[in-house]
């Protein structure tokens, strides 16, 4: 997945600029590298949990000089800025829905087609929360690996279904394997999920023009909405908290949060012109409801 979403990002900087020469440098991160444990508990540089772990190693690359920029799934990248880099959306959103996948041939083409039992697989705690709130008689368990590993697990049986996110299946060509695209209302995504992120350093001016070709404004506004809110909150994204901007001159911006097996669930949805703004008021309601002592921050 990674590099697809890097020959995606120079394929459209070759085609703002056909003179440029661009090159791949790939990267192995502690995410990809260290599968033994849940990332729930796997610590970031920081000591907090998170999936930092997915671009630790592709931060120091920009840092020392052995990259100019560094393409990411926004969804994977922690809201707290880096020190000395510089991020922003690429290109037009993809689905930001979650999907649930089942085997071929399965009778399990719906959520509400789980029978009681049923064993999900997914490595997000805020998809556990939220298919806890809509079934709770469906017994949801932890997998890592990339998508094709846990595809392969999925085919042997080792799971009824998978919840993935939408637009990494589009991205691989796998959207065929998509039983079902689940509402963004009742499945409220993650802050970012379908965008691509570019990192860089903050002192390339240079960089970021370039760049600045190829941000989708309206994906750029949605994307900072959704983010504000997690940053406001104190959440990461490895927290039961899903954010989800849409619009274009007015925005309408829904967050959910809850605890890890959906005893307790919180909504706030609220519609703006600025992002900031409207961030950071969804973040005031939803944390006067509760919802930092409910996360756990």
């Amino acid at each position: 997945m990674a590099l697809i979403q890097a020959h995606f990002v120079a394929a459209r900087l070759r085609e703002k600029d056909p003179t440029l020469d661009v090159e791949i440098l790939e990267v192995a991160t502690r995410g990809d590298i260290d599968q033994s444990a849940s990332l729930v508990r796997t610590p970031a540089q920081d000591g907090k949990p998170g999936k930092g772990v997915f671009i630790d190693s592709l931060r120091d690359a920009l840092l020392d000089g052995r990259a100019d920029l560094a393409a990411h799934s926004m969804k994977d990248v922690p809201v707290a800025p880096a020190e000395g880099l510089a991020l922003t959306t690429f290109g037009p959103r993809g689905d930001p829905r979650d999907a649930l996948v089942a085997s071929p041939g399965s009778d399990n083409r719906d959520l509400h087609d789980l029978v009681p039992g049923a064993k999900v697989a997914t490595v997000s705690i805020r998809r556990r929360a939220l298919l806890k709130s809509v079934l709770r008689d469906v017994e949801v368990v932890p997998v890592r690996g990339n998508v094709g590993t846990r595809l392969k697990r999925l085919d042997e049986g080792r799971y009824d279904a998978l919840l993935l996110a939408s637009a990494g299946l589009d991205r691989l060509g796998l959207d065929g394997r998509i039983a079902q695209r689940l509402s963004t209302d009742t499945f409220v995504p993650a802050p970012g999920q379908g965008a691509l992120a570019v990192e860089y350093p903050a002192t390339r001016s240079d960089v970021r023009d370039l760049l600045g070709q190829a941000v989708d404004p309206n994906a750029e506004r949605c994307v900072v909405a959704e983010r504000e809110v997690a940053r406001a909150i104190g959440a990461d994204c490895a927290l039961p908290l899903g954010v989800h901007c849409v619009g274009e001159g007015t925005l309408r911006l829904t967050a959910f949060a809850a605890d890890d097996d959906a005893e307790r669930v919180l909504r706030v949805s609220l519609t703006g012109d600025d992002p900031l703004a409207l961030a950071r008021e969804v973040a005031r309601r939803l944390d006067a409801l509760g919802a930092r002592e409910l996360l756990g921050v």
